[in-house]
């Protein structure tokens, strides 16, 4: 009870602090006349530029396999989808969702293999930035856990979006496949990574038919959190054979919780 009276007894710049302490939110601004104070302006001046790089920034896609390949002694193939630039990425969202000639043919020459198949595809998305700093840390997480699981060839793309992952679990043979994606910048969240789940990937799937473990970085779901998330949805993926809005039942981390 006291604890009540003592919250209902603070100061409106006290409640405002206390809020600010919980998120990155913009919480409680002040103002000099009908205007923003300088200090929070140039805050979300600095914030929206910020947003704007993750999205134009290139992923140095050729560093970033060769630090996979080397952290799991894995196959890595580098391919690009048929957006050739990022302008024609952002302005055509359908040539993010195929591979171009190139890597097709690459693609082609990986032998798809049956059983137990689990394709890892890391993908630039609206974010390089968040590819380039969660997925060698997430994986790191993750690889430990999937016991039971044969990896395909892990692929690096260029200009990719969430369905490009359909066509390269298809050519690999994967019976799941697991999307690592930059997601869409936000004021206060310019390197958010996202992982898409989807059972039988193949051409035509609806986004439906996934699952989505959002918001991986550092202020938001921790690398083991992520890692744990994913665990269990390929695990129940394999079990119901499926993903998406039929395969729904919390975790045993939220049971706990």
């Amino acid at each position: 009870m006291s604890e009540i009276v003592r919250r209902e007894s603070e100061s409106p710049p006290a409640v405002a602090a206390r809020l600010r302490a919980l998120t990155p939110a913009r919480v409680a601004l002040g103002r000099t006349g009908v205007s923003l104070q300088t200090r929070d302006l140039l805050d979300f001046q600095r914030a929206h530029a910020q947003a704007r790089d993750a999205v134009q920034a290139r992923m140095e896609a050729g560093a970033l396999a060769a630090d996979l390949g080397a952290m799991m002694g894995a196959e890595v193939l580098w391919l690009h989808s048929a957006a050739p630039d990022r302008a024609s990425y952002l302005q055509r969202p359908d040539l993010g969702r195929k591979l171009d000639e190139a890597s097709m043919r690459l693609l082609a020459k990986a032998q798809p293999q049956s059983g137990g198949n689990l394709a890892l595809i890391v993908a630039d998305g609206l974010s390089s930035l968040a590819a380039e700093r969660h997925v060698p840390p997430l994986l790191k997480e993750l690889l430990p856990m999937l016991n039971g699981w044969q990896l395909t060839p892990v692929c690096v793309v260029e200009q990719g979006r969430v369905a490009i992952g359909d066509e390269i679990g298809a050519a690999l043979g994967a019976d799941v496949s697991v999307v690592l994606i930059g997601e869409r910048p936000g004021l206060s969240s310019p390197d958010s990574l996202g992982a898409y789940i989807t059972w039988d990937p193949r051409p035509g799937r609806m986004n439906a038919e996934r699952n989505c473990i959002s918001n991986i970085r550092a202020e938001g779901l921790s690398y083991g959190q992520a890692a744990s998330q994913l665990e269990f949805i390929l695990t129940e993926a394999r079990r119901r054979q499926l993903t998406g809005v039929a395969l729904k039942e919390k975790s045993k981390m939220f049971e706990e919780g």
